[in-house]
């Protein structure tokens, strides 16, 4: 072995070592490899840092901001909502359409973000129909992560993956070109959670315990504003309308209940509605048309002693709970003026049990009370210190501006279409697509950067060059001579089915976008040594370290499912070893069907 491969190999030893022990950040030891492969002279400082240049990093980083658009126009909580709804009662019912829908949103978005939108939906459905909570969340977990086989740009380990063939000098491939293997794979997942799924534990999770904080058991007021478009249209409307996000409660009318609220009723300037909503919907009622929160117009313009204090402006929401024995227990919201004494509003209320009617001012506290204020960050940090309530914590809510979710369907198919047809080059086409969603308002220019994961980004910055040091050091042609070595008997297939086995064992330790740097210039040696086309060998790499489940450590998805599902790691293995197995044998086959002429049936 030369010296330079030498160092290559404890430069890359060091960095794996470190990305297994976790004792550093994984975006910090890519940055780390990165220059020590610069100081050793490895890599020019050009080929260091074109990893921050590279399609993959800014197809990932536009791929957030897209994700981002759509969920902040209410998309994907509306999908996930009708997916639970067609779920139905039955726990097979339920697997069946949960895996192929979460499978088809995970294909042009984040699969950890996918997770995280299903998990309270699905958490929500156990504790309705009386299904253990595990039986639901690991085949949406493994549907989600299967999902981003279907295209091209919904794992960053396929865009390496592409990288590595463009540059070796084949032909780059389409957002579609693995979408057969990846619907194969959904199709094979979803047959065995259903045959297989006695496998799984069956455990309740934590859904019972989530009750005290369920969200969508806050109670607010909205009024209809004058020229209103909701003035004259019906009570049942009106409750059509918001089915899937408010909850009705009651209707009042000059301040008192109305006796008669049938569905043809119709709506009046300055009616006020109780309603039960979550955080997401307390938040963005500024944005619906002919709507405001009633305790903000009806307190928030007008102090009694003069002040102005304008909450419509950028002021947060907190949460407060009433302290035992405070004084204001007993006592109704409007007889203790919130805004005039403490200089907040109250626009929503939690509690525990019981129903409410009547106007939010006429309610009585009682010790546990949640109370949602309204107000400016400078009184919260006063209003921290007082007695009577017992903690205040974030409101945690999101904005939808649901009016522009046309828009961000048109845009995310436009991105599509773009990168599918190569009107536009891939990461321009994405790229555009980002941009257009924070210009167009779909989402706000600082959620879209706070929900760019600047690890992943930096990751895949720093771990590409290790890919260019092994090809440019000759280690990865070593590496593949050392393999083809005890594989040249065997067949294509095997050959395939070996590139597979090594990432689905490498990717659990290692993130999926560094099994691929650090194993797709081994196939591609491994490729021109047998003469073979390289695509099949790096696509195989690809899709065992995306598609291979059997830790929960590998994927961050099963991380999130962990302790709701009440899962253990022999679960894991119990039901990934299989499942993975036969994903690498699909895998295997149609990749020498796509690109070595191997047959489709057996």
């Amino acid at each position: 072995m030369e010296f330079q491969q030498i160092l290559f190999l404890i430069i890359l030893g060091v960095s794996l070592a470190l990305f297994v022990s976790e004792k550093l950040r994984v975006d910090v030891v890519a940055m780390l490899a990165l220059m020590a492969l610069s100081f050793s002279g490895i890599l020019s400082p050009r080929e260091a840092l074109s990893g921050f240049s590279s399609e993959p990093a800014i197809i990932v980083a536009a791929v957030f901001v897209l994700s981002a658009g759509l969920s902040s126009t209410g998309i994907t909580e509306r999908i996930g909502a009708a997916i639970g709804k067609a779920a139905g009662g039955s726990e097979w019912r339920t697997i069946a359409v949960i895996m192929p829908a979460t499978a088809a949103l995970a294909a042009f978005s984040h699969h950890v973000m996918v997770t995280a939108m299903m998990l309270p939906i699905l958490m929500r459905l156990a504790r309705d129909q009386k299904m253990a909570a595990s039986r639901l969340l690991m085949p949406m977990s493994l549907a989600a992560s299967l999902g981003t086989t279907l295209t091209l740009v919904s794992a960053p380990a396929f865009l390496l993956a592409n990288d590595f063939l463009k540059r070796s000098g084949g032909d780059a491939l389409d957002l579609f070109a693995i979408t057969p293997i990846g619907a194969v794979l959904v199709l094979l997942g979803t047959l065995y959670m259903l045959l297989g799924r006695w496998l799984v534990p069956k455990r309740s999770g934590e859904a019972g315990q989530a009750d005290y904080l369920r969200l969508e058991r806050y109670y607010t007021e909205l009024v209809v504003d004058a020229q209103s478009p909701w003035i004259g249209k019906t009570y049942g409307e009106f409750r059509k309308h918001f089915d899937e996000r408010l909850q009705v409660v009651d209707w009042l009318r000059y301040g008192m209940r109305r006796r008669r609220q049938a569905p043809e009723s119709p709506l009046a300037e300055g009616d006020v509605l109780l309603v039960r909503a979550s955080p997401d919907e307390i938040a963005s009622i500024k944005d619906e048309p002919g709507l405001s929160l009633h305790a903000v117009v009806k307190y928030g313009e007008n102090p009694k002693d003069g002040r102005h204090t304008d909450l419509l402006g950028e002021e947060q929401l907190i949460q407060a709970v009433v302290a035992p024995n405070s004084e204001f227990v007993g006592r109704s919201v409007g007889s203790i003026d919130f805004l005039n004494t403490l200089g907040v509003v109250v626009v929503g209320l939690w509690r525990r049990e019981g129903w409410l009617s009547g106007e939010l001012s006429e309610q009585v506290l009682e010790q546990g009370d949640l109370l949602v204020l309204w107000g400016a960050q400078q009184t919260f940090s006063q209003l921290s210190q007082h007695h009577g309530f017992m903690m205040l914590v974030p409101f945690e809510a999101q904005k939808r501006t649901r009016r522009r979710a046309p828009l961000a369907l048109a845009i995310m198919a436009a991105t599509v279409v773009a990168a599918a047809t190569e009107t536009l080059s891939p990461q321009i086409a994405f790229l555009a697509g980002a941009v257009a969603m924070v210009v167009t308002r779909c989402v706000d220019i600082k959620r879209a950067y706070a929900e760019i994961d600047v690890r992943i980004f930096v990751m895949i910055a720093g771990v590409i060059p290790l890919g260019i040091a092994m090809e440019k050091t000759g280690t990865a042609e070593w590496l593949a001579q050392l393999l083809s070595s005890h594989t040249k008997d065997w067949s294509p297939l095997m050959q395939l089915l070996v590139m597979f086995s090594a990432a689905a064992l490498l990717t659990q330790i290692l993130s999926d976008a560094a099994t691929t740097v650090l194993l797709a210039p081994i196939a591609l040696a491994m490729a021109e040594a047998f003469g073979l086309p390289p695509a099949p060998f790096v696509i195989c790499i690809a899709m065992g370290a995306v598609a291979s489940f059997l830790t929960p450590i590998g994927h961050h998805g099963n991380l999130l499912i962990l302790n709701p599902g009440q899962y253990t790691f022999g679960d894991f293995l119990r039901v990934g070893v299989p499942l993975t197995a036969l994903i690498g044998i699909a895998t295997a086959w149609m990749a020498r069907w796509l690109w070595l002429g191997g047959p489709l049936l057996p």
